[in-house]
């Protein structure tokens, strides 16, 4: 049975409303992130999990354990977000004013990881997924999901900067049944209401 995967970006924080890059600052969700985790557990209801990955950031654990797949869950290193470098903590206007065409997609971060490093990552977790069988869940974060899934398609990096994804989502990343040989991202940025 091949692989399908059950991607979510952990529920809201303080510097994911503030748009401050969070990386390795480990900080909790907010109440409201915490609602975003609750409200996937329908979503999730009625799958049969085969294993569930999750980034080692406590708001990553927090939204994994509230969606009801603690049990399951096991630390994955690899799906940590991106390393922000010096450019943690800050928002994208304030890395405007001295670099007003940076693109963290495109030129990554200094004293952090730059594109080639995050693909890499994300091209050796692709890897360790396809020894795996069945509906998998991973719990990780924003810009190293939109990674993960233009790796999953086979583009490159720079295509990550054209899916948007809220905190709280759900998406699915697996092969298209049709055509077993090419692999889709077959739901997007889903929250609760979504079908």
């Amino acid at each position: 049975m091949p692989v399908k995967l059950y991607l979510m970006r952990h529920g809201e924080t303080e510097w994911s409303v503030s748009g401050q890059h969070t990386g390795s600052t480990d900080i909790p969700l907010t109440a409201n992130g915490e609602e975003e985790a609750r409200r996937l557990v329908p979503r999730l209801s009625g799958i049969r999990f085969s294993a569930a990955l999750c980034s080692p950031r406590q708001r990553a654990l927090k939204t994994c354990e509230l969606a009801g797949l603690g049990a399951i869950a096991r630390v994955e290193p690899d799906l940590a977000e991106w390393d922000y470098g010096d450019y943690e903590g800050l928002r994208t206007s304030e890395i405007h004013k001295e670099r007003m065409d940076w693109n963290i997609f495109a030129d990554g971060c200094p004293n952090g990881e730059v594109p080639d490093q995050v693909s890499a990552r994300a091209d050796r977790l692709i890897q360790k997924l396809e020894a795996l069988e069945g509906s998998v869940a991973l719990i990780s974060h924003g810009h190293f999901s939109r990674v993960l899934a233009a790796r999953w398609i086979g583009s490159p990096v720079i295509s990550g900067q054209r899916l948007m994804l809220d905190t709280g989502t759900l998406s699915i990343l697996q092969d298209d049944p049709r055509h077993p040989e090419n692999r889709v991202i077959s739901l997007w940025n889903a929250g609760p209401s979504a079908p």
